[in-house]
């Protein structure tokens, strides 16, 4: 998994409460189990018109915010099903870190899970972010997972609050994988003292 200690980039406004899942990604792209290529079908729905082509009024369509990396998104964000396919089409597209007033408990733990860094804030501090996202292109912020910061571009700075557990795995890479693999020589030594104490198992 991708580590996740400070991340610069542009911001995308998108004040829409309750964006499920489907709306993340809709059921007609989950036949594969791949992670890669899903970013294309990113909010396809509302991205692209009906003859396939892009709709100029979607804000990750306009040009100031194609290539943004953050996401200031509206409450309850990520609810729906519990499709992890979610969460691999926005860091396929390139979203690190989406920024929300609240999360579906799903949608919130598969983030830590797949190198994203979903952050909680106050309704006033989502007013902020989300006037510093529409500035489009200098809508520039700097999210610090370390300090747990968030600078934007005029300098002002948003604290959040993280599991320490969560903010260790972040920025160490680690997913469930990784920390089964940190353990690896203590599994070895216990293999190798059962393959000796029971060798017809």
């Amino acid at each position: 998994m991708l580590k996740f200690t400070t991340l610069t980039g542009v911001a995308a406004p998108l004040p829409i409460i309750n964006i499920d899942t489907d709306m993340i990604i809709p059921k007609q792209y989950l036949k594969t189990i791949k992670r890669t290529g899903l970013g294309t079908a990113l909010f396809s729905e509302m991205r692209y018109n009906e003859d396939g082509s892009d709709n100029a009024d979607f804000v990750l369509n306009k040009p100031a915010y194609k290539g943004a990396s953050i996401l200031v998104a509206g409450d309850n964000f990520g609810c729906g099903s519990s499709r992890e396919h979610a969460p691999w089409a926005l860091l396929d597209f390139g979203i690190r870190c989406v920024i929300s007033t609240s999360f579906a408990d799903i949608f919130y733990n598969n983030c830590f899970k797949n190198g994203i860094l979903p952050v909680v804030v106050s309704k006033e501090e989502h007013d902020k972010l989300l006037d510093d996202a529409s500035r489009g292109a200098n809508s520039t912020m700097t999210v610090d997972l370390e300090a747990q910061e968030i600078k934007g571009p005029d300098g002002g700075t948003i604290r959040f609050e993280i599991d320490p557990f969560r903010k260790h795995c972040l920025m160490n890479g680690l997913d469930d994988i990784g920390l089964t693999m940190e353990k690896a020589a203590s599994i070895d030594s216990f293999e190798a003292k059962a393959a000796q104490s029971r060798p017809w198992a």
